[in-house]
């Protein structure tokens, strides 16, 4: 059985630290309000950096961490709800930077859960050994599209990114459930000449609703429980949400990797960084199993589980 290993991860956040105690001072508000109803202290926002800076740096991080064979790259996938070019791409300006020939590049937009599209794309071109290595990248400067006046968004979202590095692996399970609900999309959107929109309930009750049944799904088809997963790794959206989705799974706190507290929601960036901390810290050994946990803008959501 064919199927696809985490070779290595880096991740990038922004110097500029902005922690409550702004917001408390902009909005009037008492000192723990924010972090009672998000789980956040503090994000990071990109000041002179581009989108494609933060990616770069990602990337740099990987490499210094490891030692990698650029030139086994054969695929370059970035997730991102925004880009300051239609072309080159992310991607492409990725492949120059580190000078990766004979490789494919693309850049998907899958609303705030399109990492989770891009390790799965990745996931069957190594599969069908297309390509030996395939890098995914989650990035977004989210901060450039906020209205610095709307509560609801401005005091969750950073900016930052992930990058991981996937290889082929033999006898190691993989599962998928990715999903999408483009007819409840009005719910987050960012149009052009416009700011970001949320829908905090309603987003809220999709998220603890459909994506605890995406993710019960996807183990009753691998015959798997709850228990059998070492860590669930979630984008890091709210952590009022999240620990709803893990209560709901019956999962026990120490299952789930919650790093929302220092970072705030980074949309496509969150996923990878938070596995990039634990591949880091050490965390998982061979045979654990995890899932990873998309869910956001389009509407779309997946769930996906890998065997270290």
């Amino acid at each position: 059985m064919n199927s696809v290993k985490l070779l290595a991860s880096g991740m990038y956040l922004p110097e500029r630290e902005i922690n409550n105690a702004e917001f408390n001072k902009i909005f009037k508000l008492e000192d723990n309000w924010i972090y009672q109803r998000t789980g956040i202290k503090k994000r990071y926002w990109a000041e002179a950096e581009t989108t494609l800076d933060l990616a770069i740096k990602a990337v740099e991080n990987l490499k210094d961490k490891n030692k990698i064979d650029f030139s086994k790259i054969g695929l370059i996938i970035v997730a991102s709800t925004n880009f300051e070019n239609a072309m080159p791409g992310i991607s492409f300006e990725i492949q120059k930077e580190f000078d990766i020939s004979n490789c494919m590049c693309m850049d998907i937009l899958a609303g705030c859960s399109g990492y989770i599209n891009a390790i799965d794309i990745a996931r069957k071109y190594i599969e069908l050994d297309e390509v030996e290595n395939a890098l995914v990248i989650g990035v977004e400067k989210i901060s450039k599209y906020l209205n610095k006046e709307d509560i609801n968004t401005v005091i969750l979202l950073g900016d930052g990114a992930g990058a991981t590095l996937l290889g082929k692996a033999r006898n190691k399970r993989y599962a998928k459930n990715i999903e999408s609900i483009g007819k409840q999309g009005d719910i987050l959107t960012c149009k052009e000449n416009e700011k970001l929109f949320m829908d905090g309930k309603k987003i809220y009750k999709f998220a603890t609703a459909k994506v605890t049944e995406n993710i019960k799904e996807l183990l009753k088809h691998e015959n798997l429980d709850i228990t059998d997963i070492k860590y669930i790794i979630p984008h890091q959206s709210n952590l009022r949400m999240i620990t709803s989705i893990a209560e709901r799974l019956g999962a026990t706190s120490e299952q789930v990797y919650i790093n929302i507290e220092e970072i705030g929601n980074t949309f496509n960036a969150s996923i990878p960084i938070a596995l990039n901390e634990i591949l880091d810290k050490k965390l998982l050994q061979d045979k654990d199993k995890i899932i990873l946990v998309g869910y956001g803008g389009g509407l779309n959501l997946g769930s996906i589980l890998i065997e270290i």
